[in-house]
């Protein structure tokens, strides 16, 4: 494999990140003026940045390395686990987080500012990071190829 070949397993995963961030601040920004920029490297949120650069990762090894092959599995498995942090562990610590955020704003003890809370993902959220990492890795597999 050529050194601009094995590049694609860093250019992939970078690129799908910076689609789906960029995603996530047109889709989420608007409307809201303060901390609008956050976005653009916050988690949580359509779509899901971490499951965008997973895919797009093993969509390379699976393109370059066969989607027989052992690294192939594993990084398939790791994404898989990112893809279930993110809908059940995250989620349900953000809402925990989200909850505790209410009970210190009514709070006379409460702090200002208040912490952030991430809310992690919903289901459509990580489907939609999976899609914009499998057609970036796509692309990019095939861009670099040829």
């Amino acid at each position: 494999m050529s050194g601009q070949t094995s590049a694609a397993y860093l250019i992939a995963p970078l690129v799908s990140w910076l689609v789906a961030q960029g995603l996530k601040y047109f889709i989420n920004s608007h409307g809201s003026g303060q901390d609008r920029w956050r976005y653009l490297y916050r988690s949580g949120s359509m779509p899901s940045a971490h499951t965008a650069t997973l895919v797009a990762l093993s969509t390379v090894i699976g393109i370059y390395n066969g989607v027989g092959s052992g690294l192939f599995a594993v990084a398939s498995v790791f994404t898989l686990v990112a893809a279930y942090d993110a809908l059940m562990v995250r989620r349900s610590g953000g809402e925990q987080g989200l909850a505790l955020r209410k009970l210190l704003e009514q709070s006379p003890f409460s702090k200002d500012p208040l912490p952030h809370h991430a809310l992690g993902h919903k289901p459509l959220e990580v489907v939609a990071g999976a899609v914009v990492g499998l057609g970036v890795g796509i692309i990019v597999a095939i861009s670099i190829t040829f």
